[in-house]
Protein backbone atom coordinates (compact mmCIF):
# COMPACT_ATOMS: atom_id res chain seq x y z
CA UNK A 1 0.00 0.00 0.00
CA UNK A 2 1.66 3.25 -0.87
CA UNK A 3 0.86 6.78 0.67
CA UNK A 4 1.69 10.07 -0.81
CA UNK A 5 0.71 13.91 0.98
CA UNK A 6 -1.90 14.86 -1.56
CA UNK A 7 -3.41 11.58 -1.77
CA UNK A 8 -3.42 9.34 1.28
CA UNK A 9 -3.36 6.20 -0.91
CA UNK A 10 -2.01 5.46 -4.67
CA UNK A 11 -2.32 2.33 -7.15
CA UNK A 12 0.27 0.82 -8.60
CA UNK A 13 -0.47 2.35 -11.50
CA UNK A 14 -0.34 5.97 -10.29
CA UNK A 15 2.91 5.21 -8.53
CA UNK A 16 4.33 3.82 -12.22
CA UNK A 17 3.55 7.51 -13.13
CA UNK A 18 4.63 9.56 -10.54
CA UNK A 19 7.90 7.63 -10.72
CA UNK A 20 8.25 8.98 -14.27
CA UNK A 21 8.55 12.18 -12.61
CA UNK A 22 10.68 12.96 -9.49
CA UNK A 23 9.61 11.41 -6.57
CA UNK A 24 11.56 10.08 -4.43
CA UNK A 25 10.03 6.27 -3.47
CA UNK A 26 10.73 5.52 0.67
CA UNK A 27 9.73 1.56 1.03
CA UNK A 28 9.69 1.29 4.92
CA UNK A 29 9.76 -2.28 5.39
CA UNK A 30 12.00 -4.05 7.12
CA UNK A 31 15.24 -5.35 5.34
CA UNK A 32 14.95 -8.98 5.84
CA UNK A 33 11.33 -8.40 3.72
CA UNK A 34 12.81 -6.37 1.48
CA UNK A 35 15.33 -9.38 0.97
CA UNK A 36 12.53 -12.15 1.49
CA UNK A 37 9.91 -10.47 -0.99
CA UNK A 38 12.08 -8.07 -3.26
CA UNK A 39 11.60 -4.36 -3.97
CA UNK A 40 9.86 -1.98 -6.32
CA UNK A 41 12.23 -0.64 -8.93
CA UNK A 42 13.53 2.45 -7.93
CA UNK A 43 12.27 3.15 -4.25
CA UNK A 44 15.11 3.36 -1.71
CA UNK A 45 14.34 0.89 1.48
CA UNK A 46 14.51 2.87 5.07
CA UNK A 47 13.07 1.15 7.60
CA UNK A 48 10.37 2.76 9.68
CA UNK A 49 12.15 2.75 12.91
CA UNK A 50 15.21 4.50 11.04
CA UNK A 51 13.24 7.05 9.28
CA UNK A 52 12.77 10.11 11.51
CA UNK A 53 16.37 10.02 12.42
CA UNK A 54 17.27 9.70 8.20
CA UNK A 55 15.22 12.64 7.32
CA UNK A 56 17.18 14.46 10.06
CA UNK A 57 20.48 13.59 8.51
CA UNK A 58 22.80 15.57 7.15
CA UNK A 59 22.75 15.75 3.19
CA UNK A 60 25.87 14.21 2.72
CA UNK A 61 25.34 11.34 5.32
CA UNK A 62 22.05 10.64 3.97
CA UNK A 63 23.67 10.32 0.32
CA UNK A 64 26.50 7.93 2.18
CA UNK A 65 23.63 5.58 4.13
CA UNK A 66 21.17 5.45 1.56
CA UNK A 67 22.67 6.29 -1.26
CA UNK A 68 20.34 8.72 -2.55
CA UNK A 69 19.66 12.38 -2.82
CA UNK A 70 18.51 13.68 0.59
CA UNK A 71 14.86 15.06 -0.48
CA UNK A 72 14.31 18.92 0.12
CA UNK A 73 11.08 19.04 2.50
CA UNK A 74 9.55 20.66 -0.65
CA UNK A 75 10.20 17.45 -2.72
CA UNK A 76 7.80 15.23 -3.87
CA UNK A 77 7.47 12.01 -1.48
CA UNK A 78 6.21 8.48 -1.41
CA UNK A 79 6.46 5.69 1.34
CA UNK A 80 5.38 2.32 0.45
CA UNK A 81 4.63 -0.99 3.21
CA UNK A 82 3.17 -3.94 2.91
CA UNK A 83 -0.27 -3.30 4.31
CA UNK A 84 -0.23 -0.15 4.40
CA UNK A 85 0.27 1.09 8.15
CA UNK A 86 3.66 1.81 8.27
CA UNK A 87 3.59 3.97 5.36
CA UNK A 88 1.08 6.12 7.27
CA UNK A 89 3.38 6.30 10.43
CA UNK A 90 6.08 7.67 7.52
CA UNK A 91 4.01 10.35 6.24
CA UNK A 92 3.18 11.84 9.89
CA UNK A 93 6.62 11.30 10.86
CA UNK A 94 8.03 13.17 7.58
CA UNK A 95 4.65 15.87 7.73
CA UNK A 96 5.65 16.90 11.67
CA UNK A 97 9.39 17.39 10.47
CA UNK A 98 8.01 20.13 8.33
CA UNK A 99 7.89 17.95 4.52
CA UNK A 100 4.77 19.43 2.57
Amino acid sequence: SLCAGGAPSLSYQELKDLKKTDVLHVDVRERWEIDRFGKIPASINIPLGELVEALQMDPKEFKEQYNQKMPSKSDPVVFSCLAGTRSKQALAFAVSLGFS
